[in-house]
């Protein structure tokens, strides 16, 4: 038999070239079919190669920590008895004729292409001739333990992982996660490299006949200034909470059967905006403003609302505020929305609309969203996210009935307000929603 050259395989999973993690032949080795030769690292596992010859291991041709192309030639193996070549230094050529075994993937490919540093292992006994899964043997040389020596309890002799564990001294299992101590040096300092100068944008591409250039200007662009100078400015910190709204669903029913009601729209945004203003009189840090100032940073504290109604518009995101809607009832309220929403959907919104806001909603639910982690409006400290009613199921008395359940959430600075802060704000909303009676205290 003349020397077959095993080339690198492609193992099944579109493997281009693969890392020698650790031979388990040595050349002078006899090595019979489906023998493991070697065990190879790819980008997504450890995989053990077996001989598709049988025969003496001749030569070497990749060494541990190797990146190998799929196709290369990594050991050559001749006749069973045969001597092992001296290693050669020129590169081994591959036949037309391999014979023996096929392994998937044969065929063409490059050398070694690069070299990885290689770390220490420590030096384990071949164990070829156990039944083991690749696991179980990286498992195995992790704990220093011989397969060979292992007594095998799975199916057809098969080495397990709690085979190894056992076959492993305590010591050896724990050598390698033992607790340090604790060091001499109370602090100690570890430089920060450098930032990496700022990238400039690439100009761009030249458009396609498919696409379409849309200049940002006008409300776009301002939203896009403030949205940017929020987002980098502020620390977001955003929660949510599920809530029944089944009895804010009865009071809209009821409301919009009322005659005090009759020339004017009634939804649940209507009952949320109240239970905002509710809520900011309990934690008025959500309704405050973070200013610097040539003195120095200040929390502004507005002992007014004037709530914001975020509002999609032709022309883009608009945010108008009721002014001082901490001063109007149940109906003034309701008027007030409708008017700001049909004067933001007629394009007819002022600059004047938009100033001056303390705490805004933005009612997603319209679009079937559940819930969001919104960017808050400059100048403002909290926006708050009303989700999507709908029925589902839920848990009353020990009994899952059905409910009409929403989610409430929303952001706010963290500067600003703390979190028990914030979770109080979002639980006394929800509160109302579920028992909209708390508005009559």
């Amino acid at each position: 038999m003349s020397t077959q050259t095993f080339l690198l395989p492609d193992v099944g999973e579109g493997l281009t070239e693969a890392e020698i993690v650790s031979w388990r032949v040595a050349p002078g080795d006899e090595v019979k079919v489906n023998d493991v030769l070697v065990e190879i690292e790819t980008a997504k596992s450890l995989v053990e190669l077996p001989s598709p010859f049988a025969g003496t291991v001749g030569e070497l041709l990749a060494g541990e920590g190797d990146t190998v192309n799929v196709g290369a030639p990594i050991i050559t193996i001749g006749e069973a008895g045969a001597d092992a070549p001296p290693p050669s230094t020129a590169p081994t050529e591959v036949g037309e004729a391999t014979g023996g075994a096929v392994l998937v993937g044969y065929g063409t490919g490059g050398a070694v292409t690069s070299r990885r540093r290689k770390t220490a292992e420590r030096p384990v006994a071949a164990s070829v001739g156990a039944v083991a899964k690749p696991p179980i043997r990286k498992l195995a040389r992790d704990l220093g333990v011989n397969l060979s020596d292992v007594a095998a309890s799975g199916d057809a002799g098969e080495v397990t992982r709690e085979d190894v564990v056992r076959h492993a001294s305590q010591a050896s299992v724990f050598r390698n996660i033992e607790t340090p101590e604790w060091g001499a040096v109370r602090e100690e300092t570890i430089p920060v490299p450098e930032a990496a100068p700022a990238v400039s944008s690439p100009k761009a591409a030249p458009m396609d006949s498919r696409e379409e250039s849309i200049p940002v200007r006008g409300v776009r662009k301002a939203t896009a200034t403030a949205m940017t100078s929020s987002a980098y400015t502020a620390p977001h910190v955003s929660v949510w909470v599920d809530v029944d709204a089944s009895r804010t669903m009865e009071l809209v029913k009821r409301l919009k059967t009322s005659p005090d009601f009759a020339d004017v729209k009634v939804s649940p945004l209507l009952i949320m905006a109240r239970a905002v203003i509710w809520a900011v009189r309990r934690t008025p840090m959500v309704n405050a403003a973070w200013v610097d100032t040539e003195e120095g940073a200040q929390i502004r504290l507005r002992h007014y609302v004037n709530l914001g109604i975020a509002a999609a518009t032709p022309r883009g995101l608009l945010v108008p505020n009721v002014k001082d809607a901490q001063e109007l009832n149940m109906r003034e309220l309701a008027r007030a929305l409708e008017k700001l929403t049909l004067t933001a959907r007629e394009g007819k919104t002022t600059p004047e609309d938009q100033r001056g806001g303390t705490v805004t909603i933005t009612n997603i639910g319209v679009f079937g969203v559940d819930a969001g982690t919104p960017i808050i409006n400059p100048g403002e400290v909290g926006i708050v996210a009303l989700g999507a009613i709908r029925q589902k199921p839920w848990v009353v008395d020990g009994e899952v009935r059905p409910r009409w359940v929403t989610t409430v959430s929303g952001s706010f600075d963290h500067r600003v307000v703390d979190g028990d802060g914030v979770s109080r704000f979002i639980a006394d909303i929800a509160s109302v929603l579920e028992e909209p009676a708390l508005l009559l205290d």
